[in-house]
């Protein structure tokens, strides 16, 4: 795909597209055991998740594609999507051609989804480079069936809001992080916001919030970095939860 035709799809509101270009291959070589990844984030996202056999489901930010062999190893039908053409080669190099694998911008209508018809919907760690949840939650609302579930995991306001020593925790603002990966330091921007502003939309969108976690740190994480597992008990990373169409 070439670059204009790949800047023409990213929205102008899309953050860090560059920065995730770069470290596609750093994701599918080491996010598999990165502790944060997977001693953290996904046994959390994975114990909200309701009983996917059988069931079309929507990995909405995809990225290298861990979820999405994931969800296909447990029976289910997926569709993968991500806004950068180098995480969805990825993808298709964990996955191959199991799983419907489109590049789409969440910033954007879903249009190649039609009405009500997904079962579950999985977004991890994705909708904080979002600034307005408004549009997007109105449409996984549409493309989910009645009763289906919304399964989501984002940074937690207070982590974001005490760790980067911001002044007003109300508002929803664009903050820079460097992440160190196998290639070196990464810059990496993401939208922080209050948690009203992570609920808000949900529910405003026809979403019943079925539950709100904030988990502990597995063991498998103390053994690799217990000073950073001592901190999570203390401090949030992330916030988890699990909604259901109304």
């Amino acid at each position: 795909m070439s670059e204009k035709h790949v800047n023409h799809l990213v929205n102008e509101n899309s953050i860090s597209f560059d920065s995730y270009e770069k470290m596609a291959e750093y994701y599918f070589e080491c996010v598999d055991t990165k502790p944060f990844n997977a001693y953290y984030e996904r046994p959390a996202t994975l114990s909200l998740l309701p009983d996917i056999n059988g069931k079309k489901v929507l990995d909405a930010g995809c990225a290298a594609g861990w979820y999405s062999k994931w969800l296909l190893d447990n029976g289910a039908k997926v569709t993968a999507i991500d806004f950068s053409p180098h995480m969805i080669e990825m993808t298709r190099k964990r996955i191959g051609e199991q799983a419907d694998i489109r590049m789409a911008d969440l910033n954007e209508p879903l249009n190649f989804i039609e009405d009500k018809s997904i079962d579950v919907i999985v977004s991890s760690l994705t909708l904080h480079y979002i600034k307005d949840w408004n549009p997007v939650m109105a449409e996984f609302n549409r493309i989910l069936k009645p009763l289906g579930s919304l399964v989501l995991s984002v940074h937690h306001p207070f982590m974001d809001f005490t760790y980067f020593h911001r002044e007003n925790y109300f508002l929803t603002e664009i903050i820079e992080d460097e992440w160190d990966t196998n290639i070196g330091k990464v810059k990496v921007q993401f939208y922080r916001r209050p948690l009203c502003n992570i609920i808000s939309p949900i529910i405003d969108a026809g979403f019943i919030i079925e539950k709100l976690i904030e988990p502990m740190p597995t063991e498998k994480f103390k053994d690799l970095h217990p000073k950073i597992y001592e901190k999570l008990t203390r401090k949030p990373q992330f916030l988890f939860l699990r909604a259901r169409k109304n």
